[in-house]
């Protein structure tokens, strides 16, 4: 059964989301505080977790803060309060999705399905495995222990920074990465860049990937916010405005 941790302070809010998801079949961790939620997931850790953004304590995005630092687990943000900093903040440390305050049981139980088809699809599609440290998304193919890729079986040379952007963006399709999460991979080998840098080396990716097929369009560009590894199976685009490339 699938496990979702809820992390909401309004005891009312909290039950009416417990009751919701667990008549959908959903086994569901009700947690008051952050603190609290993230001691527990030490021991077991849920499938997915939805957590109020303002919270005393440990506001929600710190919590998503923390759970970063060990986990993938999907997150949703839950907020009454919904601006485009909350957004960009949320985005840029890993946030799946995002729910307003109020919200109907039919758009919650969407959205949980949403952000679990998408994160168990990134997980059974051939991501690094223990075995054979490869990623296989749609045509793409890369090896970590070579430092190999290909495209459509043609070989695309990239530097080790390039592997680890296209590493980065492959492993969870369909999910936005920022500018600024994007520019902490150069900085590992470069010394502390504007977050335009990683435009550069985007174009500079394109290219390369162009030149073994001219229709390569998988990197796409979010605008305002960064980029995203194309999901083609899903059936519907992320509503957000897609800059041209």
């Amino acid at each position: 059964m699938t496990t979702i941790a809820v992390i909401e302070d309004d005891r009312g809010v909290l039950d009416l989301i417990k009751d919701i998801l667990e008549l959908e079949g959903f086994d569901v961790l009700p947690y008051h505080d952050g603190t609290g939620a993230l001691d527990a997931f030490e021991g077991s850790s849920p499938d997915l977790v939805i957590t109020d953004i303002a919270m005393p304590e440990m506001d929600g995005i710190q919590l998503l803060r923390r759970l970063r630092e060990k986990s993938d687990t999907p997150v949703i943000l839950l907020t009454g309060r919904m601006n485009e900093s909350d957004e960009l903040v949320g985005l840029r440390i890993g946030a799946d999705d995002f729910i307003r305050k109020p919200f109907s049981p039919r758009v919650l139980v969407e959205r949980v399905r949403t952000v679990l088809r998408r994160y168990r699809a990134g997980a059974n599609a051939g991501v690094q495995t223990a075995d054979d440290g490869m990623i296989e998304r749609g045509h793409l193919r890369m090896d970590k222990e070579r430092f190999t890729c290909t495209w459509k079986g043609r070989r695309v040379k990239l530097s080790a920074v390039e592997f680890r952007l296209v590493e980065s963006l492959a492993v969870r399709p369909g999910t936005t990465k920022s500018r600024g999460a994007l520019r902490d991979i150069l900085c590992e080998d470069q010394v502390m860049l504007h977050e335009r840098a990683v435009d550069s080396h985007i174009k500079r990716l394109r290219k390369k990937f162009r030149s073994v097929d001219k229709e390569f369009n998988e990197i796409e560009t979010v605008y305002g916010i960064g980029y995203r590894f194309a999901d083609t199976r899903r059936n519907e685009h992320a509503a957000v405005t897609l800059a041209p490339r």
